[in-house]
């Protein structure tokens, strides 16, 4: 699973987030599921098509999600985790309407006495020198806000950041 997480991780950091072997209205499934392997999670979409989710957390900073129309053909190809993405996460979703954006979450925790159940993701920092988890705050099953926590080296164990 790492070498997988690690081959997505070093193909999107070249800036190729899309497979040069994959190409929307062309590529079919099989040809994901060679290039990729078994996805981490399969989302059906109401049409008949499906989303296959690439995950590579807890270490990866990187979601591939490839979206299959109905015929097999991929439909689109993008990465869970950018900026843009994590812009559509809003106040009022649900836990499973973050899942199929972001894709499978880092770790989550529950905080007693807010009642928040916070999930996190890795994910590109702005600047070298530290990472960035992205942050999902949850209550009564509901998104309530999202936040962003800088994770820096530790110097005491190095290649540890928590």
């Amino acid at each position: 699973m790492r070498v997988a997480a690690l081959a997505l991780s070093t193909l999107l950091l070249a800036g190729c987030a899309t497979a040069p072997q994959l190409q929307a209205g062309i590529s079919r499934s099989e040809d994901v599921l060679a290039a990729y392997g078994q996805p981490r999670r399969i989302w059906p979409e109401a049409d008949g098509g499906r989303t296959l989710e690439y995950s590579s957390q807890p270490m990866g900073r990187h979601c591939l999600m490839v979206r299959l129309g109905a015929d097999g053909r991929v439909v689109s190809l993008e990465d869970g985790l950018s900026a843009a993405s994590r812009a559509r996460i809003e106040p009022g979703m649900t836990p499973e309407q973050v899942s199929r954006i972001l894709g499978t979450e880092r770790s989550r925790v529950f905080f007693r006495l807010s009642g928040e159940d916070v999930w996190d993701w890795t994910v590109e920092p702005d600047q070298i020198g530290y990472g960035l988890r992205f942050n999902v705050h949850f209550k009564d099953g509901r998104v309530v806000r999202t936040s962003q926590s800088m994770v820096f080296p530790n110097r005491r164990f190095p290649g540890l950041d928590d």
